[in-house]
């Protein structure tokens, strides 16, 4: 699968031991937005909280601002969809 977003500067600041893919939820509108090319990773970070994985810290900018809703928050806390294998390694 094409990966739409990297996190360039995490290679370079950081020694990187294991990765992972994993799946993103999201919403119709911010799945367009990220294929626009309109998201970003500096800053994210993952946590763990309730034995599932969160994305902290990302942006995804509106795909088209005019048909976004009201309240909607571009740096929200997104879930990602790993295994429970893969959370507990």
């Amino acid at each position: 699968m094409k990966a739409y977003i990297q996190n360039r500067k995490a290679h370079f600041n950081f020694e990187i031991l294991e990765t992972f893919e994993a799946g993103l939820v999201l919403q119709g509108f911010e799945a367009k937005s990220i294929r626009a090319g309109k998201g970003k990773l500096e800053g994210a970070h993952v946590i763990i909280r309730g034995g599932e994985a969160f994305l902290v810290g990302t942006s995804i900018s509106p795909y088209q601002p005019a048909n976004t809703p009201k309240n909607y928050d571009p740096e929200r806390t997104r879930k990602l969809l790993l295994s429970k294998k893969e959370l507990a390694h």
